[in-house]
């Protein structure tokens, strides 16, 4: 059995397209849109409303961590475009949500990530499409388990949850062989960006979970240059499948 698996794909539709080639089935643990590049600032949502030199300045306010003129300079630029804002967001969500899931094989298992709009999903589904939250689904012969979102953090991506509602769906997948999540286990060297310079958020349910049931392998993404892409915890393999819309090539998961 062969499974690839993606994550964090931020509008990378032409190699999505390929990313089940020789695969039994394609596994996505989301991030499919991109709002904004930290490598390349005329990508994403952002740069196209405000343009390259604005997104470079966002950038710097975030990569800072001074948030609050972060936010006081987002404001600004919304309010200055004709109309509700909000119209101009869901425009260009759904015209990357279109072409994403235009390019994703099938048959494909798919969760959130922390910066995706789950209520977009179901326009865009093709036949083939299976979206787990909390869920669990053999493929295979093995066990797979799925949970979807980021914890809550100063940067507010749109799919951010409290730590008890992330557990509860932990909770729900119980034991299973493959543990799937759009953010890793709490573990510092899983969790350091080295070219952000900054750690992003692990879950400690998904740690407990790991360390109580053993699953073969737990599988993730969020962190794009993680310090360490791999660690092992008891017998399971815990593993950074890889910035996709960087990398352009899956992980590869054979039994």
């Amino acid at each position: 059995m062969r499974v690839h698996v993606v994550s964090d794909v931020h509008g990378k539709a032409d190699a999505l397209a390929r990313a089940g080639e020789g695969a039994d089935a394609l596994v996505c643990l989301g991030d499919l849109i991109l709002f904004i590049d930290y490598d390349d600032h005329s990508q994403g949502i952002f740069p196209e409303l405000f343009g390259r030199e604005k997104a470079t300045r966002f950038i710097a306010l975030r990569t800072a961590k001074r948030f609050d003129e972060a936010r006081a300079m987002s404001a600004e630029l919304w309010a200055s475009l004709d109309g509700d804002p909000r119209d101009h967001i869901e425009r260009s969500v759904r015209r990357q949500y279109r072409e994403i899931f235009a390019a994703m094989p099938t048959p494909a298992y798919l969760t959130h990530g922390n910066v995706d709009l789950p209520r977009y999903w179901p326009e865009y589904l093709r036949e083939g499409h299976h979206v787990l939250d909390g869920q669990t689904v053999e493929i295979g012969g093995l066990r797979f388990g799925f949970v979807g979102g980021g914890l809550r953090t100063p940067y507010r991506t749109p799919n951010e949850i409290d730590d008890e509602e992330f557990a509860r769906k932990v909770e729900a997948v119980g034991e299973v062989d493959v543990l799937c999540c759009h953010i890793p286990p709490a573990v510092p060297e899983l969790l350091y960006d080295v070219v952000a310079r900054r750690f992003e958020r692990g879950s400690e349910a998904t740690l407990e979970a790991i360390k109580r049931t053993q699953p073969r392998y737990a599988l993730f993404g969020h962190v794009h240059q993680p310090l360490t892409a791999r660690t092992r915890i008891g017998r399971t393999e815990c593993l950074n499948v890889g910035h996709f819309r960087g990398r352009g090539v899956p992980f590869v998961l054979e039994w």
